[in-house]
């Protein structure tokens, strides 16, 4: 139910709100501000839900979906299921039709919802001309709380052409007509792990060239073994080690030159070295918005920029670059600008996931903070093998890990290398939002047979005689 914030004495009249960017920190933040009563516009050029619908997320995540579908059916055999047409074939310009199709479809969702709560779309680049005025387009728009939520875009290798054919961004796959047959995906971060793993189960052929000791080398080093080794048990080729020079086109394909003097050659090669905000020219400088040096937009706790009445959210501000929390940030920052009470970004809650086969999620305190002895955490590791529910689905890999305070057996955090571990790590972000004990979490019944079940039982055995 939409509000009227004057009688709050928060505004002489209705709040006027200008957001410029409309992937989740922005139309998130559009429909707090609706429903508290303000008069918003929405300034995005793509179209509702931005690149995070239209190109990054929901897209990749349909492909990486899809590729679990044929690897389940693979698995078939081991189930003592037979497929009498054969192996599975994989269409991949279907596939990336309905990518497209899944990803309009979401952004209409979106600006159905939006418009249904009175947001005004305007279909134009947004800049900020400056604290309380917005271009959109030939008009310009007065507000009394602008946000920034312009997302963010592949990062460049310097010296390479991107050609959208042979060698490709992340944004840029779901154009192909054919498989590749050999993809170098350069890059072994979330996003080169994910569509590496994506693609070897769609079955091309995969060669990983990652700059690090190993493939996902910000998380957890336990998960990232795991998926390494499922990697290579699968056929993927991972060159450790190993930080791409630069990449050629070829009559027939691409070679990847490292800086060590070796080459790699494949059909088409994905780089995903990262991601730049997108900040570029839409007027922050002008307005006095403090940036850093690499373009992000500094905020605050409750996303507030340097200048009064300005706030920013998203991959903009290079916070965490998950679609969560862009979305958490808008919202917090609506609720702060237009006068509601507000708990300020907690990064210690946020669930974060990997979606490669199988999954790696996780939240809380890491494997690195423990080690260091920044923090007092007892922990205990159940491999997913043992668990019921994991021989029923023939899972031969993962784990679940859990971490408490020692002496108080306050959940701390863990992680979880899954099948669908996106779904199963709420029941450990709820544990760390409240401060539940690992003897609370015990008492809590799991269905069994359940992979939840391995998550009671870590509580149980890290349970202490005084739980």
């Amino acid at each position: 139910m939409r509000r009227d914030t004057r009688s709050e004495g928060r505004y002489d009249a209705v709040a006027r709100v200008a957001i410029i960017g409309g992937g989740p920190g922005g139309y998130e933040a559009a429909l707090v501000a609706a429903q508290l009563g303000a008069d918003v516009t929405l300034v995005e050029r793509d179209g509702p839900g931005g690149g995070c619908v239209l190109a990054d997320c929901v897209p990749s995540k349909t492909l990486i979906a899809t590729a679990e579908s044929v690897h389940g059916l693979e698995q078939a055999g081991t189930l003592g299921l037979r497929l009498d047409g054969g192996g599975v074939g994989v269409d991949i310009a279907r596939v990336n039709e309905r990518v497209r199709d899944l990803a309009k479809a979401q952004s209409a969702d979106i600006a159905k919802r939006v418009t249904g709560e009175g947001v005004t779309i305007v279909p134009e680049t947004g800049r900020l001309l400056g604290p309380g005025r917005v271009e959109a387009g030939a008009e310009e728009l007065r507000a009394d709380v602008v946000l920034v939520s312009v997302g963010a875009r592949p990062r460049m290798m310097p010296g390479v052409e991107v050609d959208g054919e042979r060698i490709l961004t992340w944004r840029q796959v779901y154009d192909l007509d054919e498989l590749p047959e050999h993809l170098v995906v350069v890059g072994s971060g979330v996003t080169g792990a994910e569509f590496a793993s994506g693609y070897l189960g769609l079955g091309a052929r995969v060669t990983l060239v990652s700059s690090r000791d190993r493939v996902l080398p910000h998380e957890d080093p336990d998960a990232a073994a795991v998926l390494e080794d499922v990697f290579s048990r699968r056929g993927m080729d991972v060159v450790g080690r190993a930080r791409a020079r630069t990449v050629e086109r070829t009559a027939d394909g691409v070679v990847v030159r490292l800086v060590d003097g070796r080459a790699v050659e494949g059909s088409h090669c994905l780089l995903a070295i990262g991601s730049v905000p997108a900040t570029d020219g839409i007027g922050l400088g002008e307005a006095g918005v403090a940036v850093d040096e690499r373009g992000f937009v500094d905020v605050d706790r409750v996303s507030r920029t340097s200048v009064p009445g300005v706030y920013a959210a998203g991959d903009c501000t290079g916070v965490l670059m998950l679609a969560s929390v862009a979305a958490m940030q808008g919202r917090i920052a609506m609720w702060h600008a237009l006068g509601e009470a507000v708990a300020p970004l907690r990064l210690s809650t946020v669930a974060a996931n990997v979606f490669t086969d199988p999954e790696i999620a996780s939240v809380g305190v890491t494997q690195a903070m423990v080690d260091s002895g920044s923090v007092d955490a007892q922990q205990v590791l159940l491999p997913l093998a043992t668990n019921p529910r994991g021989k029923m689905q023939e899972l031969h890999e993962g784990f679940v890990k859990l971490y408490c305070r020692s002496g108080t057996g306050v959940v701390l955090g863990g992680v979880i290398v899954a099948p669908k571990a996106s779904e199963l790590v709420l029941t450990l972000s709820l544990a760390v939002r409240l401060g539940l004990t690992v003897g609370q979490l015990a008492h809590t019944f799991a269905v069994y047979p359940s992979l939840t079940g391995s998550i009671t039982e870590a509580a149980r055995q890290l349970m202490t005689p005084l739980d």
